[in-house]
């Protein structure tokens, strides 16, 4: 995609073209953004990562997609180079405390061969490179029923990067290793370790085609008072904690994505699969978007879907001939296991909006979409009331100002 290029080409460019002597660059990018959504049972957010949303707490929200990020790349030589990443945006404890994103020295071993050691973006869809860089793509957010369902974004460890071409084929292929922490909110905290990662990159002519496949083992300290009851509730609450608990559990994760882009107008897709041994479960999701470019304006249109997958197992308690005070306090375990199960996502998207560069740095887009859950999940949807109704579409409506400097 053309600007994707330009804004990879922008940040990642070093400073001057001699690599003899350190050169710096620094580089910023952002988003302005205001969502309205009529959903009157849950927000919708762009990241289940966020604290809050546009529908149930509040008509329109400003924080959906709004954020700011920073980039700092340094050449040292030709051979060595480091790159610093930070973005703000909304976070689950609804403050906009900076997150370091990106944060990596590279050694150029050949000109095919690279190292790099640091925080590093996890090679997962298309866009995983830029994918907090509005500006990068035509939509006003990456369709979240692909790029939501992986709560990861970066690794602390190595990469391996091999470019190799054919006669009119750039291929490059990508290794990983590494581990993650991440704070939630309060005490809460993800954690993965052992995870690796293969990604293959070919592009030959306007067609590239990415191709990725991810494991790690999870833990994720969410729900602690619900566990610690279900522990005490015997021998079957006692199971049905050990199977929902994420805790180290085994998490994996492959994606295929194409995109052909001969200039006017592009069509792209991507599908995937993901699943965690716990309460997370699994999913496959896929979206196509295509649009058409005439002179500054692009409209676009895409569908999207994700199927959720209950993980294995019951998951409520069993009360039938249970004293009626353990019966009561089983029927309260139930209804907070369902709402945690209404979390495994299943929805549909049509969207349909419009860019308009303004400047070759600027870009307006509107954009409607209809999302309707599934399955009695909640979807995407964040902060929904404890009787939720799946099922129903709800009508979102998003203006967003992109940026980079």
């Amino acid at each position: 995609m053309p600007a994707a290029c330009a804004v990879l080409f922008a940040l990642g460019a070093p400073a001057h073209a001699d690599t003899s002597n350190p050169t710096w660059k620094f580089s910023g990018f952002g988003t302005v953004g205001a969502v309205h959504s009529d959903e009157r049972q849950a927000d919708f957010v762009a990241s289940i990562m966020k604290g809050g949303g546009a529908g149930r707490t509040d008509n329109w929200s400003r924080h959906v997609d709004t954020r700011l990020g920073g980039q700092l790349d340094y050449t040292f030589d030709a051979k060595w180079s480091a790159v610093l990443q930070v973005v703000t945006e909304q976070r689950l404890d609804y403050s906009y405390e900076p997150r370091v994103e990106w944060a990596n020295v590279k050694y150029q071993v050949t000109p095919e061969l690279a190292l790099r050691v640091g925080r590093i973006a996890l090679p997962m869809f298309i866009a995983a490179d830029y994918r907090k860089v509005g500006y990068a793509y035509p939509w006003v957010r990456t369709p979240m029923e692909v790029y939501g369902v992986l709560p990861l974004g970066s690794s602390d460890g190595a990469d391996i990067s091999w470019r190799w071409n054919g006669e009119s084929m750039r291929s490059t292929t990508q290794v990983l290793y590494g581990r993650t922490d991440t704070p939630l909110y309060d005490c809460a905290r993800l954690r993965g370790h052992g995870i690796a990662g293969l990604s293959q990159t070919v592009e030959q002519g306007d067609f590239s085609i990415r191709a990725s496949v991810i494991t790690a083992r999870l833990s994720v300290s969410l729900f602690p008072e619900l566990f610690a009851a279900l522990d005490g509730f015997g021998a079957q609450g006692r199971d049905i904690a050990r199977r929902l608990r994420v805790g180290d559990k085994r998490a994996s994760a492959m994606s295929i994505g194409l995109n052909y882009d001969p200039g006017q107008w592009f069509v792209m897709g991507e599908a995937g699969r993901s699943k965690v041994d716990g309460y997370l479960g699994s999913t496959r999701s896929a979206y196509l978007s295509s649009g058409w470019r005439h002179t500054n304006l692009t409209p676009y249109a895409g569908y999207a879907r994700v199927w959720g997958r209950l993980p294995a197992g019951p998951t409520s308690l069993t009360l039938a001939g249970l004293p009626l005070p353990y019966a009561a306090a089983g029927s309260v375990l139930n209804a907070n296991l369902a709402a945690m199960m209404r979390a495994v996502p299943s929805q549909s998207t049509l969207s349909a909006g419009l860019r308009w560069d303004v400047a070759s740095n600027l870009a307006l887009k509107l954009q409607h979409e209809r999302v309707t859950t599934r399955s009695s999940s909640r979807g995407m949807f964040i902060n929904s009331v404890p009787d939720y109704q799946s099922g129903h579409t709800a009508h979102v409506t998003s203006a967003a100002l992109d940026f980079v400097f």
